[in-house]
């Protein structure tokens, strides 16, 4: 299109500028530049703009672009904590997140949401810490209290140890037997739960496990009359993996008493079992705790098993299932029926997540109290005792220490059942334990 007509040669029509010369810079002007509409001016407070505000709320500045439907999100804003405010004034068209005045009868109200996710994030802390909270102060409290005097809580001489595969494999000499004849004799041992394992996934035991064991139960028959040398036995069952031993296959149950008669043919004075993770209501360990205390009831030998910890609060094996896959307690009534189906259960009662020395003691008195109540007269009763020191997830070595396990130990016996002489404790394990731990023992339980 052609900038703009001019006229005629001649004078210029009335009412109109006179002509440009044919060779003026000024007969074609250049077109235009396109431009943009001009944003229009921002409302401003008198007192100019205000600081960015805390928690995550962000305060725009300088202009900012008309909107037609009134979200900050269409417009490419970027919101703190889920919402972006303008300071000042906002046109009449703005929608519900509108922070007017509060005497502006066009405004909206201010929206609250910040302040309903701080007050949602501090319940959900509350919620969290407030039950954890009681738990430690309950344990705290349970670790105070009176202890029998005398010999009411202190060894019955019925405790055990359990013992590294260095006693039957050649690695340990005669010197080493002799050693710890001489540190037991004034202990109130009297089971050793020497591994001779472990048992293999389908639930056979090589006959090359143990190639000294007879040495060793020779040597301690003669050096501490009326001490029994059991076999530890143990292996990782499949329970919470797709590896480990399946206890629900009949051929693999009776792999395992074929094992435990292998032992027990070697000389052996019983079969301690270690069978873990066992879950609680595991039918199918049961069935072969009962075919085992056939055979053992039958050798006239001795059938233990290490147990797992019983639910602090009822139900939380449960719990611990469905939010972590690995429901570390037994029901006290599980623990129950596996009590009645052996002659001797030995509690492991460490690896408690325990942080201070009180609360796990405290720990330790409940379960006592928790396993003196379901377990038969007719069945020893050994509370586990940490001979070791190692910090990892679930034990804390300053924590779990022995004498805080020992005082747990009879604060719960003095509680729950103090003339009760089928009870004692177990060590774990030899290999790992400290001159003190053995002082402790000495100390606090044997007296």
């Amino acid at each position: 299109m052609e900038p703009a007509e001019r006229e005629p040669d001649g004078e210029a029509q009335p009412g109109q500028p006179p002509p440009i010369p044919p060779h003026s810079p000024d007969a074609h002007p250049p077109a235009p530049a396109a431009t943009l509409p001009s944003p229009p001016e921002p409302h401003r407070d008198a007192a100019g703009p205000t600081p960015h505000k805390g928690r995550g709320e962000l305060c725009e500045e300088g202009p900012r672009p008309a909107e037609t439907d009134g979200s900050s999100a269409a417009g490419g804003g970027v919101r703190g904590r889920g919402e972006l405010r303008e300071e000042g004034s906002r046109p009449a068209e703005a929608d519900e997140t509108s922070t007017g005045s509060g005497g502006e009868s066009g405004g909206a109200k201010p929206r609250r949401r910040p302040h309903r996710i701080r007050w949602a994030a501090i319940g959900l802390v509350l919620a969290l810490l407030l039950p954890l909270l009681a738990t430690q102060i309950a344990l705290r409290l349970n670790y105070t209290g009176p202890i029998a005097e005398g010999t009411g809580a202190t060894t019955r001489h019925r405790d055990a140890i359990w013992l590294g595969h260095a006693w039957v494999d050649g690695r340990k000499s005669d010197a080493d037997i002799t050693a710890l004849a001489r540190r037991l004799r004034t202990t109130g041992i009297r089971d050793l739960y020497v591994h001779a394992g472990p048992l293999e996934h389908d639930g056979t035991l090589p006959a090359s496990a143990h190639p000294r064991a007879g040495h060793l139960i020779t040597a301690v028959h003669r050096e501490l009359p009326g001490v029994r040398v059991q076999a530890w036995l143990g292996d990782v069952l499949a329970t919470e993996g797709p590896d480990g031993m399946r206890l629900e296959r009949p051929a693999t149950r009776a792999a395992v008493v074929r094992s435990a008669r292998q032992v027990l043919d070697a000389g052996f004075d019983g079969v301690h079992f270690d069978l873990e993770p066992v879950h609680s209501g595991d039918r199918h360990y049961l069935d072969l705790l009962g075919t085992l205390h056939g055979l053992t009831g039958a050798r006239h030998a001795v059938l233990s098993v290490a147990s797992h910890q019983i639910d602090p609060l009822p139900g939380l094996h449960a719990v611990a299932g469905v939010v972590t896959g690995h429901p570390k307690w037994w029901s006290q009534a599980f623990f129950g029926q596996v009590a009645r189906r052996v002659d001797q259960i030995a509690v492991m009662s460490y690896d408690t997540m325990q942080q201070w020395r009180s609360t796990y003691g405290g720990y330790v008195a409940q379960q006592t109290s928790l396993a003196l109540e379901v377990t038969p007269p007719t069945t020893d009763l050994l509370m586990g005792l940490p001979f070791f020191h190692e910090n990892r997830f679930g034990h804390r070595g300053a924590a779990e220490t022995v004498p805080a396990a020992v005082r747990g130990v009879r604060l719960g016996l003095t509680r729950t059942d103090v003339d009760r002489q089928r009870f004692g404790v177990a060590l774990y394990v030899d290999f790992a334990a400290t001159e003190a731990d053995w002082r402790a023992y000495r100390r606090d339980w044997v007296g």
